[in-house]
Order: structure tokens, then sequence, then C-alpha cells
């Protein structure tokens, strides 16, 4: 504390600004050591400035000390419209004093807004923006005021009067969802609503994607704080429509839509500035409302990021209707969010990795540009001192509990302190290149930077209540978890807990877990997560019984859900917390052991010849394909599913045996057909449609048994290659396959002799070889260098229903840096291999004929192709000017 108290008197001058500095004395630490952002009493010391300078005006500007009034000053466009003269900065910076342990000063705050705010004003301003910084700051505050109340020190005298005034705001934004579509407009008049000559707006016709969708935190709120339910049905309705208006193929939104008719008038994709925020209220409206719907549609949306945008570390926007086809090579400040997003769902790894490509950018500028490419060159030089990156950086630091997220946010402070800190407060950064400044200081600034510095050094003593019990809006508001339980007293917390595991055969991976207090000790739950099976109705009737629900998810995983509201007793529901700790620490377990790479089966026989192959998921079990092959013949097994005696060993003797997956552990499987005489096997995902396209690489779990008695290679294909194979048998009936741990070369031997006896029969020869051939011919022309086997194109072979652009031999990550290094070309391919194949009804004498005319497109959908490609560049030349 003295050194501080030095450190205050060395760095201000005159006692009434040490005086203003001391009530910072819980100021943000660093290591052991007192870190004082501003080393001029912090956020105090800047509020203070804000009410003596520019209260109550929306915000303060740091260079010229005075208050920000809109109309008075020079108009910046659409940034104006956050200011409603409503005193914006005050409102949006109330749990933030909370969160600094000011109660006093919190106190004061409530009263000066309570007494002088009007939000009745003649002005136009933004949905957005009043609805996350205003109305997300009015029920922040109430949220804190009504948890001081409770512990009985402060707030005594508060009746919920900031709770009515945030339900004064709902009434004011609603006029703006009197849409066809019910997406909102993107502004509206706080006194005459919209339309009327004096309201001056209701003419737009688009607005952006996190515009109309970050409205349910908020809305959902106080509609459960107020009992007055039109505010939650409002923004439901508008994620509903959002959602249904997703690019189906890509699973992927826009970022502007035309709030009548629902088209896209922006198709680029991205995760930040137009989207960023709709994609964190969904997962988030899942933890605070508990509905599983949010969650289902996050997971389908966070899927076709990491398939389609996330090139890591990279997140490059992408065209939703060619979600191959990159829209801009640069990236905006706004997709630092991201991480910390992925963190809540339990996605560390690729967190971590943009993470840091964002703080490299971070140490090569001082700050984070507007945007900048991806060789980390400024491509727009502004930085208004947003807090994204902090935001991150602090719930990585809660993930993983690594102190280099300490330094990172070290250094954050040390550059607002050298670059930005000015006589009344931190100015923005009007060029990262040049250190210049813009007498801008956003209300974010405090609401936002200040509130993720300081949680991200203060210790559990520090804070006046517990932080879990919160979750954060995109403005860093809080909302206590009790909401989920309408009419609920607000002692009632919500305990929720997630969990993901693979269906059916004991693979687990943590997708999101909250746990409200630990049970390490006590009587175990009725059920063990080690011997859950996601197919057993009694195991599913336990897990209901102590509040656990699953949702399927479309990669054939399950994910565990407990509300502990729904178990049938307290006892019921502490035995549901005690298995999801039990699945959480099964998890962990797994996720030690060795990650094994992804396997090939590939196809040897006529016609195929090597030139298919099916990217497989290893066993954690059995022969080790990295040092052995098999190569043999297929054959199904009965029964399908393998998980009793074959009854038709004849038939899989001496052969790969292909089985379905579901009803059994995968090493029952295995032993099942060795004892038949397989030498190999390859399970079949039983999940309509799954492919190693959309889904992360599956590994087959042992049964928690020695597993040393199984001697042959197991294998798993995800349903769109299993089919692969069986429309192979079908059409061939004899099938040779190749189980390894990477392509070989094709069997060329083979191939010449099958060409040679081509020719002596060609009086005999079937439709489908001639096209084989001409394939063959074709792919012989690739350059020399170029592995043919890497990328298949599955439209070469009539044989073959395939609706797959391509299958890659090599592991996840390579497939898709192969598919991005394609770009157009990769795209155009991808279009015509999903077109329907027909069979050639007469053969020519032109083998090309044959192989190309599966591949005809009408000339108006060739010309429909080019104009999106051209309406695509237009508009990403419009983004670069």
């Amino acid at each position: 504390m003295q050194s501080l108290v030095h450190l205050l008197q060395e760095t201000q001058d005159g006692p009434q600004v040490f005086k203003l500095s001391i009530y910072f004395r819980d100021a943000i630490k660093y290591s052991k050591t007192i870190v004082s952002l501003g080393r001029g009493g912090g956020a105090l010391y800047y509020m203070a400035w804000l009410l003596e300078h520019a209260y109550p005006a929306d915000e303060l500007m740091p260079l010229t000390c005075r208050g920000r009034v809109r109309g008075r000053e020079p108009s910046r466009g659409d940034v104006d419209d956050a200011l409603g003269k409503f005193s914006l900065t005050l409102i949006d910076t109330l749990d933030t004093l909370v969160v600094l342990n000011k109660t006093k000063e919190f106190e004061d705050a409530v009263k000066n807004v309570i007494k002088d705010v009007n939000l009745d004003n003649d002005i136009v301003v933004s949905v957005f923006e009043t609805n996350i910084r205003v109305l997300g700051g009015l029920l922040g505050g109430h949220s804190v005021a009504i948890m001081l109340k409770e512990k009985g020190e402060y707030m005594q005298w508060y009746s919920g009067e900031l709770l009515h005034m945030a339900k004064q705001l709902g009434y004011k934004l609603l006029p703006a969802f009197n849409t066809t579509s019910g997406l909102p407009y993107p502004r509206v008049n706080l006194k005459f609503g919209l339309r009327s000559p004096e309201a001056r707006t209701g003419t737009e016709t688009d607005t952006c994607t996190a515009c109309a969708g970050t409205l349910i935190l908020e809305f959902a709120a106080l509609s459960r704080f107020t009992g007055t339910s039109i505010f939650e049905e409002y923004a439901r309705k508008a994620l509903d429509f959002l959602w249904e208006k997703r690019q189906r193929n890509s699973n992927l939104v826009g970022v502007t839509i035309n709030i009548h008719t629902g088209d896209w008038v922006r198709k680029d994709s991205g995760v930040g500035a137009g989207i960023d925020s709709y994609y964190e209220y969904l997962l988030k409206a899942y933890v605070l409302l508990g509905d599983d719907r949010f969650l289902e549609r996050f997971n389908t949306h966070y899927d076709a990021i990491m398939r389609y945008i996330s090139q890591p570390p990279l997140l490059l926007d992408v065209h939703i209707h060619k979600p191959m086809l990159n829209a801009r090579t640069w990236m905006d400040s706004l997709l630092a969010f991201f991480p910390g997003l992925q963190v809540l769902k339990g996605d560390i790894r690729p967190a971590i990795e943009t993470h840091e490509m964002l703080y490299q950018v971070i140490k090569k500028h001082n700050f984070l540009p507007e945007a900048f490419t991806t060789d980390f060159r400024v491509h727009w030089a502004q930085h208004p001192l947003r807090p994204e990156f902090a935001e991150s950086t602090y719930f990585l630091y809660k993930a993983t509990g690594d102190p280099y997220y300490l330094e990172v946010g070290k250094t954050l402070i040390e550059n607002l302190n050298k670059y930005a800190r000015v006589p009344c407060g931190f100015a923005a950064m009007k060029d990262v290149r040049t250190g210049s400044h813009e007498d801008r200081m956003d209300s974010f600034f405090l609401a936002e930077m200040f509130k993720y510095l300081y949680l991200l050094f203060a210790d559990k003593e520090d804070m006046v209540f517990d932080i879990e019990d919160y979750i954060f809006t995109t403005e860093a508001h809080l909302l206590p978890l009790w909401l989920s339980t309408t009419n609920q007293t607000m002692s009632k917390k919500n305990t929720w807990n997630v969990h993901t595991v693979e269906d059916r055969n004991g693979l687990a991976h943590l997708s999101c877990v909250k746990l409200e207090e630990s049970f390490g000790s006590g009587p175990k739950p009725p059920l063990r997560a080690r011997d859950f099976m996601a197919s057993n109705p009694e195991h599913l009737e336990i897990l209901k019984k102590m509040g656990v629900s699953l949702i399927h998810l479309k990669d054939g995983r399950v994910q565990l859900v407990q509300h502990a509201i729904q178990a049938a007793s307290s006892l019921d529901a502490e035995d549901g917390l005690r298995f999801m700790q039990e699945m959480i620490e099964l998890s962990s377990q797994q996720q030690k052991e060795q990650q094994l790479p992804p396997r090939a089966v590939q196809i040897v026989s006529h016609p195929f010849f090597g030139r298919v192959v099916l990217t497989a998921g290893p066993a954690q079990f059995g022969m080790d394909l990295s040092k052995h092959n098999t190569r043999g013949f297929v054959a199904t097994s009965k029964p399908y599913n393998g998980c009793s005696e074959i009854t038709n060993p004849e038939a899989v003797k001496e052969k790969i045996a292909l089985m379905q997956r579901g009803q059994c552990m995968f090493a029952e499987k295995a032993r099942n057909i060795q004892k038949a005489g397989a030498i190999g096997g390859i399970v079949i995902d039983d999940n309509e449609g799954s492919s190693s396209d959309t889904a992360p690489l599956f590994q087959m779990a042992g049964d928690g048994k020695n597993t040393d008695d199984i001697k042959i290679p197991m294998l798993f294909l995800f349903n769109k290659e299993g089919n692969i194979i069986l429309d192979a048998i079908r059409e061939y009936e004899s099938v040779e396959v190749l189980l390894s741990d990477k392509a070989k070369d094709r069997d060329l031997e083979m191939e010449n002799m099958d060409q040679k006896s081509s020719e002596n029969d060609s009086h005999k020869q079937r439709p489908e070889e001639t096209s084989a051939s001409q394939d063959l011919s074709l792919a012989s022309q690739e350059p020399e260098g170029e592995e043919s086997s890497d990328v298949t194109h599955l439209d070469s072979l009539s044989p073959v229903d395939a609706d797959s652009d391509s299958i890659s031999i090599s592991n996840q990550e390579s497939c898709i840096t192969e598919i991005h290094e394609a770009n157009v070309q990769e795209t155009e391919s991808t279009e015509l291999d999903n077109q329907p194949q027909e069979q050639s009804q007469t053969e020519t004498d032109s083998s090309s004929n044959v192989n190309w005319d599966n591949k005809v497109q009408p000339m108006e959908s060739i010309l429909a192709d080019w104009n999106e490609d051209i309406e695509a560049f237009e508009m990403m030349e419009k983004d670069e000017l």
C-alpha cells in the first residue's frame, strides 16, 4: 500500500488529485506488485474527470477535457448513433464500480442516474448500441444493486428505480421491431419512434446480423426481471428469423440483411464486425436461459466457422454461398473477442492460437489496428481502445491459469499508460503507426477494458461478490444466472453444466462446464460416468432423474446438459453434479491419452486402383498401422453391428469385416470379427450424412479393459465415406482395400494389366470401365511432383455415388490447407462434384465425352455463378475502399 502511495505522489501533482487516486487503492495487481492503470487513480480518477468536465454529456473528450454532446460537435456519422443525451458513459460504467469494490461511489452514481437521466429525448439512436450499452448498463446496475441490498450494507434505499428506467427504455425500443420479418430497424427515435415526420427515421431497409441478433440477453433479462414477456418474445423472433435465413449448405450467415425480405445484402461471412456478437449471444443465451435450441444453433454455426472461416491461427471472411472462397485478405479487430467465446465453448487450443496471433500484432503496433493483413501490416490504422482482446485474455487466464496471460495483461496496461494516457483520460489512437490521438474515449473503455483488466489481476478477496454467479453481456454487463428460473427468489442460483460425449462408445470431449460447488466427497451417484451408454434406456432414465438431458449433435456425439432445478430432488441434483464431475475427469483422462493421427482406407481393386482414399479414424487398440499395413477384400459382417458372435464366419474369414457403429463397444466388435477369422475391421458410422469433411477426427476408444488380445487393425469411417465402399460392393461385388497410416502409390501394375485386358476385350467393355480408363489417362498427365492420391475427385468415378467434392488422405489440417490454396478453382470443382450424376445411355468413341457429360451445367447456371463471383469481388473492392 505504501508503494502505491509513493507511486501516486510521484506521478500526480496536487493533493486533490492524490485524494481521488487513493480511492483506487485496490488497483490492478500484477504478481505481488500493484500496477495502477493510468497511475492516477485508475477508473475513479477518470470517472472524477468525467463528472467534473463532461457530466451529464454522453462521453468525455479526453484531449479538450469537455463533454461530447451530440449536435454541438461535428458529426462523426454512424458513430454518433450511440449518443442519446442520456449520460451514456455513466450508465455504461455502473457495474464496473462494483467490480472495483467502489460501492459508495456506485451508490452515488445510481442516484445521479435516477435524478438526471432523461430517456425521452427527441433524438435518433442506434437500437443495437442503445441496447447493449444503456439497457444493458441499467440492467447490470440493477443486478448488482439488488445484490448489495441483499448483503445489507449498501443500497438499502433502492427500490428498483434502474429497472423501471430499463423497462421505460425497452418500450421505446419496441417500435423498431415493427417489420414483417421481426428483425428490428437499425435506428429509432427515443421520443417519436418510427416513420412519423418527427421521427426522422424508419426508412432503412438493411441491418447487420449482429445488430438484430444481439438483443436476447438484455431483452430476456428485462422480461424476467419485470415479468413482462413481450421483450423476450421480440428478441427471440429476431433470432429465429436469422437462423432460418442462414445459408443452408454452409450454415453461415452474411453481414447485412434486408429487414423486410430477409435477403442477404452482404454475403460475406466472418466472426468480426457485423456478425460477431450474434454468435456470442447464441451461446450465452443458452447459458443464461437454459434453452437447448440456442446451443444447437450455436454448435451448428461453430462447426461451419471452424470448417470455413478458421484458417489457424487466422480467421478470414468467406462467401456464404462459396465458403471455400475468401472474401478478403485482412481481418478486423472486433474478431479479437472470438478466443474468449471459444473458451466458453470449451475449445481451448484454437483460442490460444488465435489469441497469440493477435498478441503478435499488438507487439508490432502497440495496439490492435482496426484492420490488419494476414502478414500483420496495418490495413486501417485507427484504434478506439477496443476491449475485445483484453476480454479474451481474461477468459484464457481463467481457463488455463497460465501466468503468461498476466504478462499479456501487463503489456496492455503499459501500452495504455505509455501511448494513450492524456491529461483527462485515455485517448483513442488515430493512427497506431504514428501514435497520433483522437479526441475520443468511448464508454466501452471504462465499461469493459477497465473491468476485464481489473478482473485479470484481482484475487478472490478483492471482490465483494462472486463473479461466477453472473454472465457477461457483450458490453461486459453483469446478468445473474438465476434469471433462468423465472419467478424464483433471488437466492436461487441456476447451476448449469454442459458436457459433450461421444455417443455409445465412451469417448468423451469436454465442451463447457460450470460447477456451482464441488462435491468431491460423499456418496457415489447411481450411475458412473465410465458405465454410461447413451443407447441404454435405463441410463437415460437415471440421467433425467438427476436433471441431466441429452442433445444429439450432427456429428454423432451427444451433449450432456444439467440443470439442477430440473432434478427430481435436491439429492438427485447432487448426484447429477457428481456424475458430471466424473464425466469431466473421464474426459480429462482421455484427453491426456496419445492422440493418434488419421489413417487411410484406400480402394485398390478395379476400377479404382488406389485413386479413392478415404480418411479414417484410428483405434486406440489393435494393430499399429504405422508399422504394418493390411490389404484384403471387404465383407459385411452378420449381424451388421458386430455386437454378438458372427453368423457368417466363412464370409469374413481372411477378409476385412464391415460393421455398423452402435449397440456395443468398439473393442467388442473387434473381438467378435477377430474370432470369426477377419484380418481387419472397418466400423461405419450410423449417423446419416456424417463426413470427415465436417466432423472432427474420431478415435475409437477401448472398453476400459485390457485390449492386448485384439491383434487386427480397426478403422472408423464416417457415414459418407463408408457408403462409398458399400456402393462399390453393390456395383462390383469384390472390393479390395488397403488399411494403412497413409495412402500408397497407385497399383500401376494391376492398372496396366487391366488396360491391356480392356484393349483385348474392348467389345465387352462396360461404359464404367471406359470412363475409368479415360480418368487414368487424364490423371497421368498431372505435373510431376504432385501426388494425385492426395485429393481424389469422385465425380470421375461413375460407379460411385459420391456427394463429396474431394476426399483427402492427409489429416484434417492439411486437408483444409489444400482446399484454401486451391481457392476459386477448388470451389468451382466442388460445385461440379455436387451435381447429380447420370449414367451414360450410349457408348461413344470418345471416352472423354463419357467422362465430361456427367459434369455439364446449363449455361444459365454457369452465368449465374459468374455473376455471383463478380458481385462478390465488387463487394471486396468496395470493402477495400
